[in-house]
């Protein structure tokens, strides 16, 4: 059970979490899934059970403090099986399974357990998904030799965001800005609003200040060279072929050596390799929050 390096260890990244927005999020996942009567409920009681969380995918495990906090807002307890794997059960850490996994025992009445199961089953399923996807990408851009940064995008589910950047994290990949408050990303709409490229990198800085980074879509060089030279500390090259972007990237970088330079728009996995060029520092994705497969995981009451 290693990663790509050959390492056991991994990043915790759960002390990350705003556990108040977490535990608020939580509650709306719950209420969305039990808006009223739970009839499957009466028909279980409420006697205190256990049950067996399952992982029945290869992959990278992801989102357990999701998982946890579900069941602990439903009054049950989780214990995580760090015996099932040699290096335990772990975030971050590929993990190869055969049949399945018991990653953990869940205790509490034997209702709350069932109307936490599918919650913390699709949100651990989602976010090993993210985790997984990203995992892969990080590791074809290693294994070329190519040290910059795999991203992924804004491109996330309405209510689900943090638990998809958090996703990216654990699987290695930079989640790229986390909201429209974090980085200034200009783009066409904003540079025709603005009446310029220039313009709109003047007036973004004002506000911007020295605390936040500004970012411009641009679709040509000459759109590249404008933002640099406004002063854009990030530019993307966005939806260029791949021998275009590496010689534009080339240009750009001797002449403003400072500009973080981006590449993104429909790159896949597949496709990554094309784009990897000593002079691009970001590759994105938006693929790896919009377009993931899910891993597989189960909740059987212990009888």
């Amino acid at each position: 059970m290693r990663d790509s390096t050959g390492n056991m260890a991994a990043t915790s990244y759960a002390t990350l979490l705003p556990e108040n927005q977490i535990q608020t999020i939580v509650s709306q996942w719950i209420h969305d899934d039990m808006p009223s009567f739970d009839v499957g409920g009466l028909v279980v009681g409420n006697e205190v059970k256990q049950a067996t969380l399952w992982m029945k995918s290869s992959g990278i495990l992801a989102g357990m403090p999701f998982a946890e906090a579900v069941f602990r807002q439903l009054e049950c307890k989780v214990e995580w099986n760090h015996k099932a794997l040699d290096g335990g059960v772990v975030e971050g850490i590929w993990m190869d399974v055969d049949g399945k996994i018991a990653l953990a025992t869940v205790t509490g009445p034997v209702h709350k357990l069932l109307q936490g199961e599918r919650t913390a089953l699709n949100t651990l399923s989602r976010c090993s998904g993210v985790a997984t996807a990203s995992h892969r990408s990080v590791d074809v851009a290693r294994k070329l030799g190519w040290k910059g940064w795999v991203a992924g995008t804004r491109k996330t589910t309405p209510g689900f965001r943090v638990v998809e950047k958090y996703g990216l994290l654990v699987g290695g990949a930079a989640t790229h800005r986390l909201d429209l408050s974090q980085m200034v990303m200009l783009k066409d709409n904003h540079i025709w609003s603005a009446g310029s490229i220039p313009n709109a990198v003047q007036l973004a800085r004002k506000a911007a200040g020295f605390s936040q980074k500004i970012e411009v879509e641009c679709q040509s060089l000459d759109e590249a060279r404008q933002a640099a030279g406004a002063g854009a500390d990030i530019v993307m090259l966005d939806n260029f072929a791949p021998a275009q972007l590496k010689e534009d990237a080339k240009r750009l970088k001797e002449e403003f050596p400072q500009v973080l330079i981006e590449a993104s728009g429909g790159i896949t996995i597949d496709t990554m390799a094309d784009y990897l060029s000593e002079h691009v520092d970001i590759i994105s994705q938006g693929k790896l929050t919009q377009g993931y497969d899910c891993l597989d995981f189960s909740l059987k009451i212990v009888h």
